[in-house]
């Protein structure tokens, strides 16, 4: 499991760059990101190397940041590989609230982030299905 940051930014310019402005100017390094929006708010969701120090210095900064764990694993970079991953997704029960991507370090693998409902307990099951969760967001 991984601890994503999901940071509640206005819905006008500049806020997204102010938010990662904070990060960059503390050292974080922002190895994935996904930005929902409506027409006034935006959700960004991280995944940081080093997420507690993010949700700190956010909240510090006076943006509204919370903490959830999520899911990652390694997706093959070939035609079909996602839906080989979800289909242990679909033989274990678990259901996706939301997914996003980052490559690795490398660019040569691709990652797939996941909210789950009882993300421990869906861990557990994809991991018995042998699939291996990415714990570390260095390797992302």
């Amino acid at each position: 499991m991984l601890n994503q940051i999901s940071v509640f930014l206005e819905n006008k310019p500049g806020t997204l760059q102010g938010m990662t402005k904070v990060l960059a100017d503390h050292g974080i390094d922002i190895r994935a990101l996904s930005l929902a929006e409506t027409k006034d708010f935006g959700i960004a969701r991280l995944i940081v190397d080093d997420p507690f120090s993010a949700a700190g210095v956010l909240k510090d900064a006076d943006y509204v940041a919370s903490m959830t764990q999520v899911l990652a694993f390694e997706i093959p970079d070939t035609p079909g590989g996602l839906s080989k991953l979800l289909a242990y997704f679909s033989e274990t029960g678990v259901n996706v609230e939301y997914m996003y991507s980052s490559l690795g370090k490398d660019a040569t693998q691709a990652y797939m982030i996941f909210r789950v409902h009882h993300t421990e307990k869906s861990e557990g099951a994809l991991k018995a299905k042998g699939l291996k969760a990415v714990d570390d967001p260095s390797v992302l």
